[in-house]
């Protein structure tokens, strides 16, 4: 995620870790867009 936040392309980051596929890197865009999601928790009773 940082190097997409430091404005790298994704084929950009994929050229410094051949390793990578395409797919590698929208799982981990998917997975931070599930950690960040706002998440509204009842406490107590009403």
């Amino acid at each position: 995620m940082d190097n997409l936040a430091a404005g790298l392309t994704p084929e950009e980051i994929l050229e410094s870790y051949p390793t990578l596929k395409l797919e590698d890197i929208r799982a981990a865009i998917n997975y931070a867009a599930e950690l960040t999601r706002e998440r509204v928790i009842q406490v107590g009773a009403e």
